[in-house]
């Protein structure tokens, strides 16, 4: 069985995990460790508490206490807010531990003594009032691409772009609100320029596999070439210098914090008493690395970890970096700011039944933002409780059980002919073969129809998993409950039961065979009902826990064939999930509406930040070639100065490709990518209509610099 080594995102000790965080990157990371431990693939899953850099400090200052006691705070929260969410961490550590300064700091000097990091002196803000130089964190000022005026030091949070502190306008310290001054100081820089082929090989090794909104964010990032980039920061709180001439300095916390994924790893080794357990996970060349994040740590876990693995030597890549969109509260992006967020802990409160944390974790994977940010509402997440779990999963499993209770004692029938059975094992296995084996005439058409679909519905969830496709995986899981209730419909056992009860009895051996399916299948999902299932089944619970799939077996393989035997006692029914109520859902909605911020939702005219908003910007086409099968469409490359954007234009009908190469277009660059004709568009040019409809591009009179902001 292959090893696969499975990481998710270090959360900042700096707050509590609320569900963008779960839908992002941590709930299905926990899907396809469950699904690989019950494949009795060896898996292990990092994660742990990134409790270093400015984001602490500046929190702990708010605070008016120590950066100690605000990650002591949080990092404890968390980790039980992952527990209680059914999160399967192998280990949840932390980059605080003394160990991981150890890990780090040897990193950084085995990087510095193979000519990886350069000294340089650079100017940086200094706060003259209160004598500090100012990490990117604790600057604000005004965007220079889109004008936005909370931009902070190191990137503009309205327009995602990246710069160096010094090119923000009207600059203030976050400290004393004062304009900063500009004062030389000395920092260490990764050469991450010396890796620009290889890691252009690498992405491009992984081009028929990565996401799309991975590829498209690493290759503009190598079409932009890559620059070196700075390492370490003058802060009081983090990962020492390990240099005697760098006192005052640590180590710049996204270079350290991707460590902790090696460090926490180490961790769980020496837990176990075995401290060189740790190496077969990141360095034998058969491991599989699989990195969770969300869309804004793409870059980090594609090229700058990948290049500082590299530099280091020994270590293995990511295979694959998943990435997931954002997921929206309510249509509104979640701002802790404006008290428009739902954290764990306050669900937990509010939602303490046992039930709940499924319902929850069904309602997030079922709408995971995969390919595009997703919308999680108050509606949403009763509708899916209410009409699935409970109107359709739940109810097959209850119906099934309590037939049986009433009928047979809660024995499981008698089925007959026993040759049948054979003949299911005999398909359960081929399916995995790649066949596609049909059941003979001796099933009624009711039972040929039913276990098919079970039977390769088991194989097509597992190739959805494989391929993380996770909304697949839950669609086609729900999809089979409800086929499994069309069959008990179907079947009318309580009409068999006086009419033909050899018939009746092989219909609920049938039902309880897939209501022991679903305790594996549903497993990765909602792995607290599938205990429980698992409990009414009376079968040592096997759903893809930590522990779980040491041994080797394949549970997923198995789960569609007939294993509960004849007689088997099982235990007394009870229901897997609960309705929620109307009025609970309103509470949330009052609650969540009452306690935020307004919003500006006015209809009235425009102002000159919803101008600001759309990102106008100057491009210059480089590259233009028409959409196969369309008439009016072109793909363009278009230069913005600091990245090249692909855009889909229906402008074919007026411009030939060979016309546009090296013209100026205004490109709207702050719109959610749009998939046309199977191809992303990244923005939108502006244009005009021209009389006989025909779109006619807006191009400035005078030579402009590619990237210039239009007003």
């Amino acid at each position: 069985m292959q090893r696969t080594l499975i990481t998710a995102a270090l959360p900042y000790a700096n707050g509590y995990i609320h569900l963008g965080h779960c839908a992002g990157a941590y709930l299905p990371a926990d899907m396809y460790a469950r699904y690989l431990r019950l494949r009795g693939h060896p898996t292990l899953f990092v994660c742990g508490s990134d409790e270093h850099g400015a984001p602490i400090t500046i929190a702990a200052e708010q605070e008016g206490i120590s950066p100690r006691e605000l990650i002591e705070r949080y990092h404890r929260a968390n980790a039980e807010a992952f527990a209680r969410l059914g999160i399967s961490f192998d280990i949840y550590g932390r980059t605080s531990d003394p160990h991981h300064y150890t890990v780090a700091q040897g990193f950084f000097l085995e990087l510095l003594r193979k000519g990886y990091l350069v000294e340089r002196e650079e100017e940086q803000f200094y706060d003259p009032v209160a004598q500090i130089f100012l990490p990117d964190r604790y600057v604000e000022g005004t965007c220079p691409h889109c004008g936005y005026e909370a931009a902070r030091g190191d990137q503009c949070e309205r327009c995602g772009a990246y710069y160096n502190q010094l090119e923000l306008r009207n600059p203030r310290s976050r400290i004393t609100g004062k304009p900063p001054v500009v004062r030389r100081t000395v920092h260490w820089y990764f050469r991450l320029s010396a890796f620009q082929r290889a890691l252009e090989e690498y992405v491009e090794r992984h081009s028929r596999d990565w996401k799309e909104n991975v590829l498209q964010q690493t290759r503009s990032w190598l079409r932009q070439g890559l620059t070196d980039r700075p390492i370490t920061r003058d802060l009081d709180w983090g990962v020492p210098v390990p240099l005697p001439n760098a006192a005052g300095k640590v180590l710049y916390v996204w270079f350290e914090a991707l460590l902790g994924y090696i460090s926490i790893t180490q961790r769980w080794a020496q837990q176990r008493g075995i401290p060189e357990a740790w190496q077969p996970w990141w360095t034998d060349p058969e491991t599989r690395y699989i990195a969770f994040i969300g869309k804004d740590n793409i870059v980090f876990h594609t090229l700058m970890f990948p290049a500082m693995l590299m530099a280091h030597g020994g270590y293995i890549l990511p295979e694959n970096v998943p990435a997931n969109e954002f997921l929206n509260l309510e249509g509104q992006k979640f701002s802790k700011s404006r008290n428009w967020s739902i954290d764990v802990r306050d669900f937990f409160a509010d939602f303490p039944e046992p039930h709940a944390v499924d319902a929850l974790r069904y309602t997030l994977a079922a709408n995971l933002p995969e390919t595009r940010d997703a919308d999680f509402t108050w509606q949403e997440f009763a509708a899916r409780t209410n009409n699935e779990l409970v109107a359709i999963l739940g109810n097959f499993v209850n119906r099934v059980l309590q037939f049986v209770q009433r009928h047979w004692g809660g024995r499981v029938p008698e089925f007959a002919p026993v040759e049948l059975l054979q003949e299911w094992e005999r398909c359960a296995e081929a399916v995995w073969e790649g066949a596609s084996p049909e059941l003979s005439s001796a099933w009624t058409a009711e039972e040929r129809l039913f276990l098919q679909e079970l039977l390769q519905g088991s194989v097509h969830i597992a190739q959805a998993y494989e391929q993380f496709r996770f909304r697949e995986a839950v669609a086609r899981t729900m999809g089979l409950a409800r086929a499994a209730n069309k069959f008990f419909n179907d079947t009318a056992p309580w009409v068999t039961l006086q009419q033909a009860p050899a018939r009746c009895a092989r219909t609920l051996f049938v039902c309880l065979q897939a209501v022991r399916s679903f305790a594996v299948l549903c497993a990765p999902i909602v792995p607290f009902a599938a205990e429980r299932l698992y409990g009414l089944l009376q079968l040592p619970p096997q759903v893809g826990a930590p522990n779980d799939g040491v041994s080797g077996e394949d549970l997923w393989r198995n789960a569609a064939s007939p294993k509960l035997p004849v007689g088997h006692q099982l235990a007394a029914p009870q229901l897997l999930f609960a309705r929620i109520d109307a009025e609970r859902i309103e509470r949330q909605r009052v609650k969540l509406y009452g306690g935020a911020a307004p919003m500006n939702t006015s209809d009235a005219l425009a102002t000159v930040e919803d101008l600001q908003r759309l990102g106008l910007r100057i491009g210059y086409i480089v590259h233009a070639e028409p959409i196969a099968g369309t008439e009016k469409l072109l793909r363009l490359e278009v230069d913005l100065g600091t990245e090249r954007r692909q855009l889909v234009a229906g402008i074919a009908q007026r411009y030939a490709p060979e016309q546009l190469l090296g013209r100026a277009v205004v490109v709207a660059t702050k719109l959610k990518p749009a998939r046309i004709r199977g191809v992303e568009s990244q923005g939108m040019l502006l244009a005009a209509t021209a009389p006989d409809g025909t779109p006619v591009l807006l191009t400035p009179e005078e030579q402009v610099p590619a990237g210039a902001e239009v007003r």
